[in-house]
């Protein structure tokens, strides 16, 4: 399939509908003048993944339901972070955040970023299950974006297996962010968050890309199964986000079910939580699951999303800040038995829909029933905005190529460079 080409200056030409190019400057900003203390934080969380030696492993389906307020640990908001301890020995609904928290999050693509060409990666998203997976003191595991565990195994990783083959002290931890592909049983690598024990949260994705792309193969990671190596590694294609590029990863082969189209800007940091410098894209050529389905797995006749009900009955999303989109009054919330923070699915009527400023909001919530429980968060705002507009006025691949030949090309007129295969 060639590069799409009818008339893509037209279509490149509908207006922006967020305030997220906004946010990406920001971001970049923010990034600039903020240096965490990433080795610190690394190790923290390489410490909260590896298994407590208090108690056995929780596994996916071992995961505790939701607890009633009261009953969950007190944490202060620098133990949720940094606490690995404590946080190992939190269960419910705080582990599910606790652990959402900690893996970075892309936003859902609403406008096609100006310097898409120059600035921005792009590859092919396999489908399955988001987690982390650290290697430590010969074992390895993965946890979902729960906090549940979903393998624990023997690995090539560094100090991934109990063999007598190993390089660097036996403490020392990798962490890499994966996503488990159940068809073929392989973890797809689409980041390293940490290297035998160095932290790569504050390195851009340029150097992190480059490093995954060197450093893992070295390993025997990428080698197929063995006795102490149960699970494959593989590095998904990484193209420059040219035309060529953008066309390899949309239409090209690849070994895995794809699952949309990720986004990464080349200067952005490892950061925690929803970043507009990392971005999902879908439609209905590279993705099964454009539209989200109900709990019965069909696509309902109006678009639905799910809020967290917060203390003072405010229903909001999973940013940071929270955008409000509704409120449940007191006395609803107790002839309902709700409490804070469960996560509420609600359904929408098109015509309560409205934009201003960049933001959504809508007027009418229809109250469907709770989310299903081993859910970690609710609905981001980028993801409500994109899931209506794919309903109503799409950003269409011939956008993202339009996009790209609108933007001035580089004197050299270099293309783009496939970083892993």
């Amino acid at each position: 399939m060639a590069p799409p080409s009818h008339d893509l200056r037209r279509a490149y030409k509908r207006p922006a509908i967020s305030d997220q190019q906004r946010r990406r400057e920001l971001a970049l900003l923010r990034q600039s003048q903020h240096r965490a203390d990433s080795h610190h934080r690394a190790r923290q969380l390489a410490s909260s993944l590896l298994p407590s030696s208090e108690g056995p492993l929780r596994t996916e389906q071992e995961i505790e339901p939701e607890v009633e307020p009261g009953t969950e640990p007190e944490v202060e908001p620098e133990a949720r972070v940094l606490d690995a301890p404590r946080a190992a020995k939190l269960g419910g609904a705080e582990a599910r955040r606790w652990f959402a928290r900690q893996i970075m999050l892309p936003e859902w693509m609403i406008d096609a970023p100006p310097d898409l060409d120059r600035n921005w990666y792009v590859f092919p998203r396999p489908a399955g299950k988001r987690c982390f997976v650290v290697s430590s003191n010969g074992t390895t595991v993965s946890r979902l974006r729960n906090g549940s565990v979903l393998h624990h195994f023997p690995s090539s990783l560094p100090n991934g297996a109990r063999t007598k083959d190993k390089s660097g002290p036996s403490s020392s931890y990798s962490i890499l962010d994966c996503i488990f592909h159940e068809p073929d049983q392989t973890y797809y690598v689409i980041d390293m968050v940490c290297w035998r024990g160095y932290s790569l949260y504050d390195c851009s994705a340029e150097f992190r890309f480059f490093w995954l792309n060197s450093k893992l193969t070295e390993t025997g990671a990428c080698n197929p199964p063995s006795t102490y190596h149960k699970y494959r590694f593989s590095i998904v294609p990484i193209y420059e986000c040219t035309e060529q590029g953008l066309h390899a990863a949309y239409s090209g082969v690849v070994p895995y079910v794809k699952d949309g189209l990720l986004f990464y800007n080349k200067q952005a940091h490892y950061q925690t939580g929803n970043t507009p410098l990392a971005l999902v894209w879908k439609d209905g050529a590279c993705s099964q699951y454009l539209l989200d389905t109900d709990s019965k797995g069909q696509v309902p006749s109006q678009q639905q999303v799910v809020l967290e009900l917060q203390e003072d009955g405010k229903l909001t999303t999973s940013d940071d800040p929270p955008h409000v989109f509704g409120c449940f009054d007191r006395d609803f919330i107790q002839k309902s038995g709700l409490r804070p923070g469960n996560l509420l699915r609600f359904a929408i009527r098109d015509e309560s829909v409205r934009l201003v400023d960049g933001k959504m909001e809508i007027s009418d919530l229809q109250f469907v029933g709770r989310s299903n429980r081993a859910r970690a968060f609710a609905d981001s705002h980028s993801k409500v905005l994109f899931q209506y507009a794919a309903r109503h006025s799409p950003l269409r691949i011939e956008d993202l190529f339009a996009c790209i030949r609108s933007s001035p090309t580089d004197e050299d007129g270099s293309n783009d460079i496939e970083m892993a295969g």
